[in-house]
């Protein structure tokens, strides 16, 4: 169910865009319990006129390689499992494809359940009516 965008400096091997979701859906398996086939999400590449961030905002030294993340999902986990979702994103990421965890941003968008359809013009989350 969630729906992840990922934003990154132009540049980066296929192989690298590809570790950062793969370390993204694991944790979200993990920490969220989505399920593994559960898998939507987007990797946009931009160049360094069309990519801005504060460099050292809440005392934090980012670089170019940041990596911006917004998850949408379900408007159902607790703090602390946003939390855990936050630390195992950077954890896995740092692993592969090797990003350090000053640069991993995540915004997490929390939606009531109705506002997905899959496809088919179907909410399939809604209650019935």
């Amino acid at each position: 169910m969630p729906f992840t965008r990922i934003a990154v400096r132009a540049g980066k091997p296929a192989a690298y865009r590809k570790a950062l979701t793969q370390g993204i859906q694991r944790s979200l398996v993990e920490i969220f319990n989505v399920p593994e086939d559960d898998i939507f999400m987007v990797v946009t590449e931009h160049d360094q006129d069309n990519f801005f961030y504060g460099k050292h905002y809440l005392d934090i030294d980012r670089s170019d390689d940041l990596v911006l993340i917004q998850i949408t999902a379900n408007n159902t986990r607790t703090v602390e499992l946003k939390k855990a979702l936050y630390k195992r994103i950077a954890e896995h990421l740092a692993e592969s494809p090797g990003v350090r965890p000053e640069d991993v941003f995540v915004n997490l968008v929390d939606v009531p359940k109705e506002n997905w359809s899959f496809g088919n013009g179907i909410a399939q989350y809604a209650p019935p009516a």
